[in-house]
């Protein structure tokens, strides 16, 4: 290189001159260097063979809400009708923390799954007041036979 000028002056404005020109080198290069990596790209997609498009897939579907039950679909045991049995309305899960409720086989009021209960098994489970409830709309505690004597 030739001899610099000797003032601060000049020397700043060769300085600037030569950072302008490396940047736009620096930009011009990375410009190119994209533009390299999209003909490659597009270079190994023509070399592959042509494949057949996948099916796509199918969307799933949403969960609406259930409607309310019926009352085949609440009681899938009973309600019988007759009255003169009962029902026990079981718990969800084990450590459910509402109890399991008492009912008379014709009582409509049960929401979760029943089974029929002998009146042996109705008089234990009157006794299980820590796990068992009577329901307040068929009292069957109240029904007039010898199942509680």
């Amino acid at each position: 290189m030739s001899e610099l000028p000797p003032d601060p002056a000049r020397l700043r404005a060769i300085l600037a001159h030569l950072d302008k020109q490396l940047a736009d080198t620096d930009t011009i290069r990375t410009y190119l260097h994209l533009q390299r990596e999209e003909v490659q790209r597009a270079l190994h997609a023509a070399a592959q063979p042509a494949r057949p498009p996948r099916p796509q897939r199918q969307a799933r579907p949403t969960l609406a809400p259930a409607p309310f039950p019926s009352l085949t679909e609440r009681h899938p045991n009973g309600p019988t009708g007759t009255g003169d049995g009962y029902m026990l309305e079981i718990k969800r899960h084990p450590k459910d923390p509402e109890p399991a409720i008492l009912h008379i086989d014709s009582c409509t009021r049960a929401t979760r799954k029943t089974s029929p209960i002998t009146p042996d098994e109705f008089r234990v489970a009157l006794r299980d007041t820590e796990y068992v409830q009577t329901c307040s709309y068929c009292r069957p505690e109240d029904k007039p036979d010898d199942a509680t004597g």
